[in-house]
């Protein structure tokens, strides 16, 4: 189990009613070098899930526990303070870590000391099996209408601090927020390489918070844009410094921002996702 003395990495899983699947997210972190772990029940009231904690808990793994259920950002701002390491990354407790990423993503992030961030494809599995390739560079442009970069990255403590850590309490959309908060201070980040994904993404029915934000997207689109003015005030200069082609550059601002989602433009964001090297696998497992 990870927990020895001066660990570059954090891992931060939040849990609130996840059962066994907490237990299979932290034994998921199977690292080389010492990690420092905490889980966050954020008041979890199901039985399994108590005694998921529980056994973690005995097992050494530092459990700490909300009175209250306080949401998704202030469980992250919570493992937040509650370890020590320079980097951090956050994973979902219905999610599985690759074994191995982080000592890779951390060199990564030694290496460019720039940097506040270090992303990497990622596979989703369970309902549907996909893999899902991540933009190499922090693009301005992108975030302004949709994120593309995950829930789970390994980010430099120093740089999450300087933008008041996880700050969202609107129920969904939490990275993107972090994203925008990065890419309007002009934060870079890298990219881990292509060879292998960092972590699994569970695809089932309790992934209630994304179908909450597809339902409320406009007014959290709207709030989005109204917590990061300098993103939206220079769309022409992120547009010229994107990374996307010409097409791309067209059809955002039409496709994704304040428009809800409808069936035309999911299968539209396929279309792209396939022309921008995103692949389904019938291959990838679960469980």
């Amino acid at each position: 189990m990870p927990g020895d003395a001066n660990p570059r990495v954090a891992v931060i899983v939040p849990c609130h009613n996840d059962g066994p699947l907490a237990r299979e997210a932290v034994e998921s972190v199977r690292e080389e070098e010492p990690v420092e772990l905490a889980v966050i029940d954020d008041c979890s009231t199901h039985s399994a899930t108590t005694e998921a904690l529980t056994e973690l808990a005995r097992d050494g793994v530092n459990v700490v526990h909300h009175e209250v259920n306080r949401g998704l950002s202030a469980s992250r701002n919570t493992g937040l303070q509650a370890t020590r390491a320079p980097y951090v990354f956050p994973l979902d407790a219905d999610d599985l870590l690759v074994p191995g990423v982080l000592r890779k993503m951390a060199d990564r992030l030694d290496g460019s000391p720039g940097a506040a961030a270090c992303v990497g494809d990622y596979v989703e599995f369970g309902e549907h099996a996909a893999e899902r390739r991540v933009p190499l560079e922090l693009d301005a442009y992108r975030l302004a209408y949709r994120n593309e970069y995950p829930v789970s990255a390994l980010l430099r403590r120093t740089a999450l601090e300087a933008i008041g850590g996880w700050g969202w309490e609107l129920g969904a959309y939490e990275d993107w927020d972090v994203w925008l908060s990065f890419a309007e201070r002009g934060y870079p980040c890298v990219h881990v390489g292509r060879e292998t994904p960092i972590f699994r993404r569970r695809v089932h029915g309790g992934r209630m918070l994304v179908e909450r934000g597809r339902r409320r997207h406009r007014y959290l689109y709207r709030e989005l844009r109204r917590g990061h003015p300098e993103i939206y005030e220079h769309l022409r200069d992120h547009r010229r410094r994107s990374d996307l082609g010409f097409g791309g550059r067209l059809i955002y601002p039409v496709l994704y921002g304040g428009r809800p989602r409808g069936g035309f433009d999911l299968r539209v964001k396929r279309w792209l996702d396939r022309i921008r090297g995103s692949r389904s696998s019938g291959v990838i497992g679960g469980g």
